[in-house]
């Protein structure tokens, strides 16, 4: 029997309206609807996936993206944020879409309600005219594609709080270009981190290293730039040669004043095998705890 979609619609002149309930903080749920590293699990209709070029989550910021349909057709889209008021509202106006194609104008205005502990969301899509409207349902079955899109964000959310990602923030008496070249330049990322042969912060360059708990058993660490903002963030996969999983890690620098604020997220940890106890998640967090909090740490503020 098909499972039940908890998604309330209503179409009516120039508005489609999607109205959902989930269990989760609203913290958590404005989160995943604007971090791209959450997005890309779920945003999208059932068998989609996504690619984020650009995502500047501010008024008058851009998010640029391509939607993969399941049949190998790609749909590029951009919007513009037109209010950003965390964690409560978006609203923002689509700017862009596929090249020679007439792109249907439309406004979405998504508000993020606390019900003790879960979220009520609410998408509102305006569109210019009702012709706009009917060509996205018609042309892209846009309620239904809505209703998938959803419940999806539900079942991304409920994996994302039943296997947490670890994150670890600390704060060094370095401005954040000092930090930056630390975990950027591999000369340096010799000095506290791994010895990487070749490695360049940009998307697409894939690099390796080897690395274990101790000089005994080391493992073939394979990974790939997937995100690079300068000063900002980086962000790469992680996985082992010859066992499955599929992790990412991210460094995010906020700077405060002379000083840089990292978090550091490590996702995924629980597609590892299990049977492994090097692949525990105590054991990363012990070794990120080191590696943030004194090998990095001393190198930077030397």
């Amino acid at each position: 029997m098909q499972k039940e979609n908890k998604t309330m619609t209503n179409v009516s002149g120039k508005e489609i309206l999607f109205t959902r309930l989930f269990n989760a903080p609203r913290e958590l749920v404005f989160e995943v609807w604007t971090n791209p590293d959450h997005l890309k699990h779920w945003w999208g209709p059932t068998g989609f996936t996504l690619t984020t070029k650009a995502s500047d989550v501010r008024p008058g910021g851009e998010w640029t993206l391509v939607m993969h349909g399941p049949d190998g057709t790609d749909y590029p889209n951009k919007s513009r944020y037109i209010e950003v008021v965390k964690p409560e509202r978006l609203v923002y106006e689509q700017v862009g879409g596929k090249k020679d194609t007439p792109a249907a104008k439309f406004r979405t205005t998504v508000t993020f309600e606390d019900m003790d502990g879960k979220t009520k969301v609410t998408m509102q899509m305006i569109f210019n005219s009702e012709e706009d409207l009917k060509h996205v349902v018609e042309t892209y079955g846009a309620v239904e594609g809505g209703k998938q899109t959803l419940s999806r964000l539900e079942a991304h959310l409920q994996t994302w709080q039943d296997n947490p990602p670890f994150v670890i923030e600390r704060t060094y008496n370095a401005p954040v270009a000092r930090v930056w070249k630390a975990i950027t330049d591999k000369e340096q990322m010799r000095e506290w981190y791994f010895d990487i042969a070749e490695f360049k912060a940009e998307v697409g360059f894939e690099f390796q290293f080897w690395g274990g708990k101790d000089e005994v058993k080391k493992y073939l660490h394979l990974c790939k730039i997937i995100e690079v903002i300068p000063e900002k963030k980086l962000s790469h996969t992680w996985r082992y040669d010859g066992y499955e999983g599929d992790t990412v890690v991210t460094f995010e620098l906020f700077g405060e004043g002379n000083k840089t604020r990292l978090r550091l997220t490590h996702v995924g940890l629980e597609t590892l095998p299990a049977s492994n106890p090097d692949f525990a998640k105590q054991n990363f967090a012990q070794g990120w705890t080191h590696i943030t909090g004194i090998s990095l740490k001393e190198y930077v503020e030397k």
